[in-house]
């Protein structure tokens, strides 16, 4: 087994989205390599809901897929396909938004006012970007959660670990997402194919992710791959992304760690980009914009507003 090293350490950055949500940014809008297929993370935990309840007023998707996983509150929605719902603390919802669709999100807190969770964009890739979109909208207790004998506990949301899958499937680009608890003090692997894309997001108490596998062992290649150390202590609201391997280590700290550990196969196509649409070139997103410009964009559902 070789642990895959660090590649990069990345703090979340304040961002304002929506109309006015105050919101982290652990990545997106920038160099999409390293992470494809994914192409954004927010962290949307916050305690003011003068800073939440503005929300995400009607907008359009194309081209990918948002995932959104609620720790605390709900997040209200609506679309022009005509759903409506609202997803709750330890729910998680699935967005193909395929070939179009507008949509809107709607923040509110918990009896404490606090509005916790992230949203993930995954790419599509070329041959189903313009497939109908649709969702799969997954309660907390349809989560499978596992507890290994050393206390560790994995909420498996997409992919399979240890014999358990989880609730999502039929994604294109085959994503694991599990919700990571490591008890105090204890060093933890968990097997990740070497194929994919992988990063940790730390949200709960501290650990030290090992750099690489050990000094015997057929190293990794790529950067990084002769230091045998553990890295700096990585706290709340950090990214830490991967290079090649077939297991994370981690080695919690006094409090314990808890991540979203999430990868994913490389689509390896090129990425055109602007705010709520992706395509793969320069041309189909100008499309895009002008179909929701004349009134063309969807291709299912009507327009909500």
């Amino acid at each position: 087994m070789s642990i895959r090293p660090i590649k990069r350490l990345i703090k979340a950055q304040p961002t304002l989205e929506g109309a006015g949500v105050h919101l982290q940014r652990a990545f997106g809008f920038g160099k999409t390599d390293d992470f494809d297929p994914f192409l954004l993370l927010d962290d949307f935990r916050n305690d003011k809901p003068e800073d939440y309840l503005a929300g995400f007023p009607w907008h359009p998707h194309r081209g990918i897929e948002t995932i959104t996983y609620v720790l605390a509150g709900t997040v209200d929605h609506g679309d022009s396909l005509g759903n409506r719902g609202s997803v709750g603390p330890g729910d998680v919802q699935w967005m193909t938004a395929g070939s179009g669709i507008i949509h809107q999100e709607m923040p509110k807190g918990d009896a404490e006012g606090r509005m916790h969770g992230f949203q993930l964009w995954a790419n599509l890739p070329s041959a189903l970007k313009m497939t109908p979109p649709r969702y799969q909208d997954v309660e907390s207790k349809d989560i499978a959660e596992v507890t290994d004998d050393d206390g560790t506990v994995l909420r498996v949301i997409c992919g399979e670990i240890w014999g358990v899958k989880g609730p999502v499937d039929g994604i294109a680009a085959d994503p694991h997402y599990l919700d990571v608890w490591v008890p105090p003090g204890l060093k933890k692997s968990i097997p990740v194919e070497t194929s994919r894309h992988a990063f940790a997001y730390v949200f709960e108490g501290t650990g030290r992710f090992c750099n690489a596998s050990g000094p015997l062992d057929v190293p990794t290649e790529g950067y990084g791959w002769a230091d045998t150390s553990l890295s700096e202590e990585v706290e709340n609201r950090s990214l830490v992304l991967f290079d090649r391997g077939d297991e994370v280590t981690v080695q919690a700290g006094e409090r314990g760690i808890r991540f979203l550990l999430v990868s994913g196969r490389p689509l390896r196509e090129p990425v055109a980009w602007h705010g709520p649409i992706v395509m793969n070139t320069r041309e189909e997103l100008q499309r895009a914009f002008a179909e929701y410009q004349d009134g063309t964009f969807l291709k299912h559902g009507k327009n909500p507003k």
